[in-house]
């Protein structure tokens, strides 16, 4: 416990992932807080400890700071930015367009509230969602996380904005795509869901809100907060979750299901997508289920043959005979369907996409639905005066190891560079 202060901030740097289980346990025991050599090695200041100073027991605050100093300890924080207007909204909390102060990049922030994800018990899928995030930088359809950080009753994920508005809105208003459109959107969805597979993550909710257009036209797979992480390639998790229309049988049943559920929700999009609907559609849930489960997706003959064999082998019930089970993304790659699409091109984004939504810049939010924009933004995004109860304690250390920041040479302070859906 004699590590000095420069040591110890290096070893932050190099280790902050595996420091998560060692900070949560040190700060939750309130004797070993009140050990001298504790509280110098976490950098207690009993002076800046304003807001905690009125708690019930004395270690407790000194927990609380010790553990908010440590995952708030980050060069980004709320009031760098200027939060525009509200571009999306969720359980949880809100997606916010914001242009960084000093650099003038805009951005996408969403901020949410961890009194409500205490209260739904929803903490490791937020936690999941900053692991996935990180590890999405080296794929051109996945959105981006530039910074994470949180404040006493906030967390927020600074993202790539995107504004070429959600596949949901441009399905609502075309109703149907031409199936060279369709087989674009699916080929880049399907390789963004492969390179989430080979990193041993299942994807779980695809569905059109969670796909997002950008300017130029390509699509980025946004929402990570139902991601199961760790699912090996024969792999199986058990966990209900998902979005009613686009459950797999799998899934509906409470069976074990692996990777191919992912595959299954790809077919329910590019059906939707070909024939305006999801494949089993109903406005009675209980009907929907049930066709989920019994009936044969309806395919009729304005889609290719090819088209038609995809969507076949994409919504088979049987996990076990489902394109994809066997090789994964390649199944789908060779397919013939996607016969016309070379992708390499595809991942390097030569391919013009067959759609450019029109926006004028980064302000230009007709793509976005007015319902949210209209919105006034808060004023407490930048403040963090509580008062400080039980609640209010327990929210501000329940998300250690949650801030992140990439390399000095990439963050705001290196060169200034740095750039929509809820849970």
């Amino acid at each position: 416990m004699k590590t000095g202060k420069k040591s110890f901030v290096a070893f932050i740097k190099e280790r902050k992932m595996g420091l998560n289980d060692f900070i949560q346990k040190l700060v939750s025991t309130p004797h070993i807080c009140q050990h001298v050599e504790v509280n110098s090695l976490l950098k207690i200041d009993e002076n800046q400890n304003e807001e905690v100073e009125n708690g019930p027991h004395p270690a407790t605050s000194m927990c609380l700071s010790s553990r908010s100093s440590l995952v708030e300890d980050t060069q980004i924080k709320p009031c760098l930015f200027d939060y525009l207007k509200i571009i999306g909204k969720g359980s949880f909390g809100k997606v916010l367009l914001a242009r960084h102060k000093e650099s003038t990049k805009y951005y996408a922030v969403k901020v949410l509230q961890k009194k409500i994800i205490l209260k739904k018990k929803e903490q490791k899928h937020i936690m999941a969602e900053r692991s996935v995030l990180m590890k999405n930088i080296k794929h051109p359809f996945l959105v981006g996380l530039h910074y994470s950080f949180q404040t006493t009753d906030k967390l927020y994920f600074v993202l790539d904005y995107v504004n070429g508005g959600e596949l949901f809105y441009h399905l609502q208003r075309e109703r149907v795509f031409l199936e060279p459109r369709a087989r674009f959107y699916a080929a880049e969805i399907a390789s963004a869901l492969g390179y989430l597979h080979s990193l041993h993550i299942v994807y779980r909710d695809l569905k059109p809100e969670n796909i997002l257009l950008d300017s130029q036209g390509h699509i980025v797979l946004t929402d990570f907060g139902l991601c199961k992480e760790g699912l090996d390639p024969n792999g199986t998790t058990t966990t209900f979750c998902g979005t009613p229309e686009y459950l797999a049988p799998e899934v509906l049943q409470k069976q074990a299901y692996d990777r191919t559920v992912d595959w299954w929700c790809l077919g329910s999009v590019l059906y939707e997508m070909l024939y305006g609907l999801p494949p089993f559609y109903s406005r009675n849930t209980a009907e929907m289920y049930n066709n989920i489960l019994h009936k044969a997706p309806m395919l009729k003959p304005n889609v290719s043959n090819s088209g038609r064999e995809l969507l076949e082998g994409l919504l088979q019930k049987d996990r076990t005979k489902r394109l994809g089970v066997k090789n994964d993304f390649l199944e789908l790659k060779f397919h013939s369907f996607f016969s016309p699409i070379n992708w390499d091109d595809l991942m390097a984004k030569k391919i013009t996409p067959p759609f450019i939504p029109s926006v004028s810049g980064p302000t230009d939010l007709r793509h976005f639905d007015p319902e949210f924009t209209h919105l006034p933004v808060s004023s407490s995004l930048c403040t963090d005066t509580l008062t400080v109860t039980s609640s209010v304690r327990e929210a501000a250390g329940a998300f250690p190891g949650f801030s992140y920041g990439p390399p000095a040479e990439h963050s705001f302070m290196g060169d200034m560079v740095v750039s929509t859906d809820l849970s």
